[in-house]
């Protein structure tokens, strides 16, 4: 009987110790994450004067590019639903409608050199982020930042040339409201492992008006507006250019192609 009265009393301080270890692991929740937590401001990028060029020069596509927009139609892209892109195209250039939102390419992409220009319009208002506000999502997951810092300070890991929150310009070459800036970008698709993690990280290689910005860069996982990078397994994906929901006037570009590499 003492035998079976030990065993018993042993089962019970088990479960009371569970229990225990149980209710201390108990732990506080996370704080919640605001915008400015991924947010620094220096140092800030040097500004240099970009090489000029022939007031509207366009340089037109290599023979194995495929064109996404020649100036005539967006007959390449579509919204956020699926649906006509509804953005203005005029002039031979296409104008964000901010209240269409974002448009995206109807094919997807794995490796590419990207070709696009953009420009901020000459009466452009506003400060920091709020002012000529856009960006290029490679496959739909990685931005490249579009912001006009023509004399426009914001934090340094969400100006042009950035990863947005990730990584900083090397230089500032940006010209000024009115004219266009060129992005060159040269992108290589991430590869993962059967567990969802990074085989290897994509990398770009960003060159702006001519200046390379980001060389052969890491990049480290998603671009959070709120939070930090996440690994998000995929394919192949489209690009997606942002509607953004500042009250500056709306950028416009022009000259879209992209080689597959």
């Amino acid at each position: 009987m003492k035998t079976n009265v030990l065993i018993l009393s042993g089962v019970l301080l088990s479960i009371a110790s569970s229990g225990f270890a149980q209710e201390q692991s108990k732990y506080p929740e996370p704080m919640p994450m605001k915008p400015q937590m991924s947010e620094y401001w220096t140092p800030q990028p040097p500004v240099i004067t970009p090489g000029t060029t022939t007031a509207n020069a366009v340089m037109s596509p290599p023979s194995d590019a495929i064109v996404l927009f020649d100036g005539k139609d967006l007959s390449e892209w579509q919204n956020t639903k699926g649906e006509a892109a509804g953005w203005t195209v005029h002039d031979g250039v296409v104008t964000v409608n901010k209240k269409a939102g974002d448009i995206l390419t109807k094919q997807s992409f794995e490796d590419f050199q990207l070709h696009i220009e953009w420009q901020i319009p000459e009466n452009i208002a506003g400060s920091n982020q709020g002012r000529g506000n856009s960006g290029i999502f490679l496959q739909d997951k990685y931005e490249i930042q579009i912001l006009d810092c023509y004399n426009n300070e914001t934090y340094v890991n969400g100006q042009t040339g950035s990863i947005y929150k990730q990584t900083p310009p090397t230089v500032n070459p940006m010209r000024k409201p009115g004219e266009w800036n060129v992005y060159d970008i040269i992108y290589k698709a991430p590869t993962f492992t059967k567990d969802g993690q990074f085989r290897t990280h994509p990398t770009v290689t960003v060159i702006l008006n001519g200046v390379v910005v980001q060389n052969n860069t890491t990049i480290i996982g998603t671009t959070q507006y709120i939070g930090f990078p996440k690994i998000i397994p995929h394919g192949e994906g489209p690009l997606r250019l942002q509607s953004h929901g500042d009250p500056s006037e709306p950028i416009s570009f022009r000259n879209i192609w992209l080689r597959e590499l």
